[in-house]
């Protein structure tokens, strides 16, 4: 539910092209966060510094090098003259990417990837197939991790120190990614193997150990998001 939700958002946002409707959107986002969830703030906010970045980035590049320049000029910046057709489209887009992303971050730090895929193959009929193979490659993550620091451990026991360079940091690394994808191989092997010995074919289910259903806390989410989503697209008529 909350991942059709996110999407229709989304998709409801990419028609706006004001710079009201994604920012009111975006705090109406960050304020369901903090009444509703439980979000490690300190990681929201090392994970939205890049995005921050990139509006910014927006938010310039089109104040300089807009085409459209028509108009009576707002402000300068040096000798570059800012016209309000200008800065309403750096503020879309810069807007944008914060409504955008605050969503992302919403649906991340918020979902249970397990519960999440099951949730697909419950309700969205998704292929077992593609399901546990996602789930199956979560599990790796961890895995993989630890292993490329053995492999980094095992090679500087060996004598193989590593290198100031950057660049010959990089070309190095293939020393490192060859042993690592090929035991990744082999246990992506031994778990199809394993599954397949437990009797796992691929076909649709019927019935589910762990039942995922939509309720009343899910209908309540619906329903804030889409005051949200509709109180942003409706701006020009209230702030007017």
């Amino acid at each position: 539910m909350k991942f059709l939700l996110i999407t229709v958002c989304m998709f409801t946002m990419a028609f706006f092209f004001d710079p009201w409707t994604p920012l009111i959107f975006c705090v109406g986002v960050l304020l369901l966060q903090v009444l509703f969830s439980q979000v490690d703030w300190k990681k929201w906010t090392l994970f939205m510094i890049p995005f921050f970045i990139t509006a910014f980035g927006y938010f310039w590049t089109t104040l300089v090098f807009a085409k459209e320049s028509s108009g009576p000029i707002i402000w300068s910046i040096g000798s570059v003259g800012v016209t309000e057709i200008q800065l309403d489209h750096a503020l879309s887009l810069s807007f944008r990417v914060l409504a955008f992303s605050s969503l992302s971050m919403l649906f991340a730090l918020t979902t249970n990837p397990v519960t999440f895929i099951l949730s697909l193959m419950q309700q969205l009929k998704l292929s077992p197939k593609i399901a546990y193979g996602i789930l199956v490659g979560f599990q790796f993550l961890p895995v993989i991790k630890d292993e490329f620091i053995q492999i980094q451990q095992a090679q500087r026991l060996r004598g193989m120190f590593q290198k100031k360079n950057a660049l010959q940091r990089l070309l190095a690394s293939r020393l490192v990614l060859i042993p690592l994808l090929a035991g990744a191989v082999r246990k992506a092997e031994r778990s199809a193997f394993a599954m397949e010995a437990r009797g796992f074919t691929g076909e649709p289910r019927s019935s589910f150990f762990r039942v995922i259903t939509v309720g009343k806390v899910d209908a309540l989410l619906v329903a804030l998001f889409l005051f949200v989503l509709v109180l942003s697209c409706t701006n020009t008529f209230w702030l007017s």
